[in-house]
């Protein structure tokens, strides 16, 4: 059959399920998107109070170009219909024994002011970054950018490069024994090591291949959108709408009916609905315990360790930190203890690492004068049944008391109101399984390879996109999800 006359259902209207179907529109394919919400974005959604606006879910924009090539495919003006920012500083660090510091998009500045503050040289920092920027280039193309395991890819020289190349990816080491071997300063181990936790893993237990993330923060640079982050799913679903997509709000996908290892329909409010192809857009786990029937969840997923949760404070604050950037981390005393208490004991641990994001440093619109938007997080684990009443309650006091010791303030004097977003929630509102916020946790040196695919043999016409398969979790890894799933449809003959 041609592309268009086939009829194609995205069930979930994230991130990765906006630019799937933005992507299957361009080739020709009828698409409608079924969102069991009220609105567009998944993780990616907004709160307003009171004249403050706070984004709610990520919060870091990396790799533009990536929303740009969507924009591309329909000749849009991307500089007019999407205006960003790129940062002066990616991130403001804070240590409990006083050093601040603020890591410049230059790589260079960043790379002598470190210089300045630390027991390392400008030169050995710098060469961590090209180490960095090495690894990328060597494993965006093979295994961020294609189907892991297709045979083209496979066969392809940047597949090949990597394999004979592997003993360069420092699989076998931890990302904090690499970086604690190659640093002799704590803060830039710590520093780096905070990058595991960007696919809400552990940097104790997951490979230092994962290094890699520090290059596109650190040499390619850290963004953000001029109306927030809420702006890239609005731009996408505008786009969508103007160009044929439809979409059907507060409407469950309550089944995906596979029958001979074929998608056969899918099932909404009671009625069968015929597709020629579905997409996924849900969180791999609760798809197939939930809604597929006729397949079953593998194995190797199944018992792989999830990755960490959120637990996040929205507060409207009544005047201005001059010390503060626009994203900022106060580190915790006890790291180890801290990612063990996340994954070992399922707990949050007495001195968190604090997340500080307050995005009216830059969009002056989204507080009131005089004021901040400050969006407050920790990481929190996956949802097992805990007291989470007593756990946020003890958070909650161990944050303010953080930052009041390392800012030296008191910050209750200060919150005009909250707002929280806490596991259980994030587990409610976005069917992420266990609250769950990247799927699969990276703790483990084959963990890349063991996400679910974007498209397998086993099932026909049915392809899998978001966080929680392959090639991760982020904005970036859910746009290279879509754009997979859109290179492998255009050369499939659909039967």
């Amino acid at each position: 059959m041609k592309q268009k006359d086939l009829k194609v259902a995205v069930v979930g209207a994230g991130i990765g399920g906006l630019a799937t179907a933005l992507r299957l529109r361009h080739l020709g394919y009828q698409v409608d998107v079924f969102e069991s919400s009220d609105s567009f974005g998944g993780k990616i959604k907004e709160l307003r109070r009171d004249g403050f606006r706070f984004d709610m879910g990520p919060s870091l924009f990396t790799l533009p170009q990536l929303v740009k090539e969507i924009f591309d495919l329909y000749h849009v003006d991307f500089d007019k219909a999407f205006p960003y920012y790129a940062l002066d500083v990616v991130c403001k660090y804070f240590y409990e024994d006083g050093l601040q510091l603020s890591v410049s998009s230059n790589p260079s500045k960043f790379a002598e002011d470190a210089e300045k503050l630390t027991f390392e040289s400008r030169q050995r920092i710098l060469k961590f970054l090209r180490k960095s920027e090495y690894l990328y280039n060597l494993t965006s193309t093979p295994f961020i950018f294609n189907k892991l395991f297709s045979f083209s890819n496979i066969f392809s020289w940047p597949f090949l490069k990597a394999l004979l190349n592997a003993y360069r990816l420092n699989s076998f080491n931890s990302m904090h024994e690499y970086n604690k071997g190659y640093f002799q300063d704590k803060h830039l181990v710590q520093l780096f090591d905070r990058y595991a936790t960007y696919n809400g893993s552990n940097p104790y237990q997951a490979p230092a291949t994962l290094n890699v993330i520090a290059h596109l923060e650190n040499n390619i640079g850290a963004y953000f959108p001029s109306n927030g982050m809420f702006q890239i799913p609005v731009s996408l679903y505008k786009l969508a709408c103007e160009n044929g997509i439809n979409f059907y709000f507060n409407t469950k996908v309550d089944a995906i009916n596979i029958k001979k290892k074929k998608v056969k329909s899918i099932v909404v409010k009671g009625e069968e609905l015929n597709y020629d192809v579905v997409v996924s857009d849900v969180d791999i786990k609760t798809l197939y315990k939930k809604i597929i029937r006729g397949a079953t969840l593998p194995k190797r997923i199944e018992k792989h360790e999830l990755s960490t949760s959120a637990l996040i404070f929205y507060w409207g604050i009544s005047t201005v930190f001059p010390v503060l950037d626009v994203h900022n981390i106060l580190f915790s005393q006890g790291y180890k203890e801290e990612f063990e208490n996340l994954f070992q004991l399922k707990n949050i641990y007495h001195d968190p690492t604090v997340y500080i994001f307050i995005s009216s440093k830059i969009v002056k619109t989204d507080a009131p004068e005089g004021c901040e938007n400050w969006y407050v997080m920790i990481n929190a684990p996956e949802n097992i049944g805990q007291n989470w009443d007593q756990i946020i309650q003890t958070a909650r006091k161990n944050i303010t008391e953080k930052i009041n010791r390392v800012l030296k303030t008191d910050i209750e004097n200060y919150i005009l109101f909250e707002e929280r977003l806490d596991p259980l929630q994030i587990e409610e509102r976005t069917s992420s399984w266990h609250g769950s916020l990247y799927g699969m946790s990276s703790n483990s040196v084959g963990s890349a390879f063991m996400r679910h695919p974007n498209y397998f043999s086993k099932i026909k016409n049915l392809c899998f996109t978001g966080g929680s398969v392959h090639p991760g979790g982020g904005i970036p890894l859910c746009l290279s999800s879509a754009k997979i799933i859109a290179n492998h449809l255009s050369k499939t003959i659909i039967r």
